[in-house]
């Protein structure tokens, strides 16, 4: 039977080999280390790095960690007092270059003394420009993760992404959405060791996937209005993630670390009151794009 210790230990692998594939791709900045403890039990460990070729500002988490479930959840979750073990990876990466993409990737695990156990997690696009080809290459290789899994998944998982990643008090999406899944196991009638297959495909997909775009839109030309676009695009991603991220709350909520829970936040933002960009341009063309139920793939 699959422990908990192994899923552990493949999370912190996947962190691994993350960071190296990132190092590699970017050519300058280093990731660096903090380890963390919490309080009520566990910690993890948060890489960041910085100022990089491509790269401005990005994380990737590692966490494990344990104790009483609070309150809050029990309630959410409708289950009596009983304690908890969660751990995961998760990651978000701001670029220099308006034409690369943020991205974000979490993949995680859970179970509590009860017996109850499941997974999440998913991978999700934000490009400041929406670039159609990009867009569809995104969507057909998180299909055909999930096709090596489940015919049913990416259907699934995708309009779970459009649903979840959307700003409603600006009625619009975060990006092009993406893969989003959650209680595998509470609510999935697979294995286990099936149902972390898929977690694990779903990891691994990762840097392939964002190093291609990185490589691939790095070197576009930009100037002062590319970026100052930029600048609005991360600040509906910080009013995503503080407003409506439940991710964001859980970790809080359970006593993890403030610097790691918001190190998704990018380094600069702006806000400019009441912004329309001009008609038919490619700013107002991505916001036309940022819309659920798109068929990218």
């Amino acid at each position: 039977m699959l422990t908990k210790d192994e899923i552990t230990d493949w999370f912190k692998n996947l962190q691994d080999n993350i960071c190296k594939e990132l190092e590699t791709a970017d050519g300058l900045a280093k990731f660096r280390e903090d380890f963390w403890e919490r309080e009520g039990g566990g910690g993890g460990r948060s890489r960041t790095i910085a100022n990089g070729e491509v790269i401005e500002k990005g994380g990737v988490g590692f966490s494990a960690v344990h104790g009483e479930t609070p309150e809050n959840i029990l309630k959410a979750l409708k289950l009596e007092k009983t304690g908890f073990y969660a751990t995961g990876v998760s990651i978000v990466l701001h670029p220099q270059n308006p034409r690369v993409p943020i991205i974000h990737m979490n993949v995680r695990y859970f179970e509590m003394t009860n017996g109850t156990w499941w997974f999440g997690g998913g991978i999700d696009l934000t490009p400041h420009y929406v670039d159609k080809e990009d867009a569809r290459y995104f969507h057909q290789k998180l299909k055909s993760v999930c096709d090596n899994h489940d015919s049913s998944y990416y259907g699934k998982f995708k309009k779970w992404a459009d649903d979840y990643f959307f700003i409603k008090h600006r009625s619009e999406t975060r990006g092009i959405g993406g893969i989003f899944f959650d209680r595998l196991g509470a609510e999935q009638p697979k294995s286990k060791e099936e149902l972390f297959a898929f977690v694990k495909e779903v990891g691994s997909s990762f840097a392939p996937i964002y190093t291609y775009f990185m490589h691939k839109n790095k070197s576009i030309s930009y100037g002062e209005r590319e970026k100052q676009w930029q600048m609005i695009r991360r600040g509906r991603y910080v009013e995503f993630n503080l407003v409506w991220d439940k991710g964001t709350k859980f970790g809080l909520d359970t006593g993890g670390r403030t610097e790691s829970i918001l190190m998704s936040l990018p380094p600069q933002a702006n806000w400019l009151y009441d912004h329309k960009p001009e008609d038919d341009s490619e700013e107002a063309k991505t916001l036309e794009l940022l819309k659920k139920d798109i068929n990218w793939a």
